[in-house]
């Protein structure tokens, strides 16, 4: 079994910056890919980013300018550097994970971790 642990979130003021933290912890054999979806209250959970196990990236165009996505494999851990954040950032944020375990592909949830955007 795999929980996926998240930190980081919090209240900012507009054009501040928060890193958030996703820990794999468990067992498994390889990550395909780790990312990050986020849910404002009244909306569908949207893509943020994705980062793979050889360690390609992708941002949703929304953030790209402002957000980027990295690993540390030894730690199997993401991170979200989110910079320059404004009200519409204002959401839930879920980590994602999906695993191989003996030769299966396993997909995780994080929990949620709140990130609010407000002077």
């Amino acid at each position: 079994q795999v929980r996926l642990v998240e930190s980081g979130g919090g209240l900012v003021q507009p054009g501040g910056s928060l890193r958030l933290s996703c820990l794999a912890n468990g067992t498994f054999d390889s990550i395909i890919t780790m990312g990050w979806y986020r849910q404002a209250p009244g909306k569908q959970r949207e893509l943020v980013g994705t980062i793979s196990g050889d360690s390609k990236t992708n941002l949703a165009d929304s953030v790209k300018d402002r957000f980027t996505i990295s690993r540390d494999s030894a730690k199997n851990t993401i991170y979200l550097q989110m910079n320059n954040l404004n009200a519409q950032d204002t959401a839930v944020f879920y980590c994602y994970a999906a695993l191989i375990q003996q030769t299966r592909v396993i997909a995780y949830w994080g929990q949620g971790t709140q990130v609010t955007v407000s002077s």
